[in-house]
């Protein structure tokens, strides 16, 4: 293996807490290798274009606390033009990367996948507020998403109770729903809509007023934004991203939930879609803690030559996985939880 003397660093996808952990933690490894670092701006566009420069301790020593990414993203796909993987790969030997570490969700570590097995030397870290991404139980953002989540519930708990009303929070959540699961749990909804789980407006409903016969005048219900729902189109708003994802938040899944609830039982009932406010903000301890040790630990697989790869989180310990893995189907939540879960709707 030739020796590995820069490596770039890139953020793809939407931004979430946790990415500039991530960044921080590659800067700091790469330091103990002698290993000069690329920032690459604004995801694979970057890559296209050959925007980049050099990252160092000064650029990332007080980023853990900062939310977003300081390296810039997009949801740009090289892979929809040849000649656009054609510039990436040009411009990895023009700018003398010896590797990649592409941190993102399943659009991100599917370039960087592709773009292994056409030869370049590229490594993921996984990221996604959705937690979606297979192979590891922990994908950066999804905890401080959560967080932010059952704040909004816990707040709109206050209004349901002194309105007696029935509220409904939409939270991020595209094929799959552990994003409104653990917002549901940790907050006590009464109910809880998921992607994985075909809706039954009929069971909700009766156990809302089944909720008020026993004493409690209010409900709260989470709802995740990627749920199917027979009366809904399923390309609702027609703006799709560079990998054909249909911008979901457009759809008005909360809304259209809100108003069954309200015209089959009668109770006033108010939505609530927290949206982008999921992404921004300081991350949490766990949305720092491990970023830093997956960034960590790509450097790491780079120095070891094991390209296609990227370190994964699996009982608190990291471990590598494939790309393929990864990316070749998403992590749902399996129905044995949420029956699980369902059990706490009394």
């Amino acid at each position: 293996m030739a020796e590995i003397k820069r490596i770039g660093v890139l953020t793809g996808g939407g931004d979430c807490p946790g990415l500039n952990p991530a960044i921080r933690g590659v800067v700091m490894r790469a330091l103990d290798y002698n290993l000069e670092v690329m920032g690459i701006r604004d995801g694979w566009a970057g890559l296209i274009k050959g925007d980049m420069a050099p990252i160092g301790l000064a650029d990332v020593d007080t980023i853990i606390s900062v939310g977003g990414t300081i390296l810039g993203t997009s949801r740009t796909n090289p892979f929809k033009k040849e000649e656009d993987v054609q510039k990436v790969l040009d411009n990895i030997k023009k700018f003398n990367l010896d590797a990649i570490i592409g941190i993102g969700g399943d659009d991100t570590l599917g370039v960087a996948n592709k773009l292994s097995k056409r030869g370049a030397p590229a490594v993921g870290v996984p990221k996604t507020m959705d937690n979606d991404v297979s192979g590891t139980e922990y994908c950066i953002g999804f905890d401080t998403a959560v967080s932010v989540a059952v704040d909004a519930l816990e707040r709109l708990r206050d209004t349901a109770r002194s309105h007696h009303r029935i509220m409904v929070l939409e939270v991020m959540g595209r094929d799959a729903g552990w994003v409104a699961l653990m917002t549901g749990l940790a907050g006590g909804a009464d109910w809880i809509l998921i992607p994985e789980v075909p809706v039954d407006f009929d069971e909700m409903c009766k156990h809302l007023m089944d909720v008020r016969a026993r004493g409690r005048s209010y409900g709260l219900v989470v709802v995740s934004e990627g749920v199917k729902l027979p009366h809904l189109d399923e390309n609702a708003g027609g703006e799709v991203d560079a990998f054909g994802h249909v911008r979901l938040g457009l759809r008005g899944v909360g809304q259209a939930v809100g108003d069954e609830i309200e015209k089959r039982t009668g109770v006033q009932t108010r939505v609530a879609a927290i949206g982008h406010i999921q992404r921004g903000g300081s991350p949490t301890v766990s949305d720092r803690y491990y970023p830093t040790r997956l960034g960590m630990a790509a450097v790491d697989l780079v120095m070891k030559g094991e390209f296609g790869k990227m370190p994964a989180v699996v009982g608190n310990k990291i471990v590598t996985v494939d790309l393929d893995v990864a990316v070749g189907k998403t992590k749902t939540v399996p129905i044995e939880l949420w029956n699980e879960v369902k059990a706490l709707f009394k």
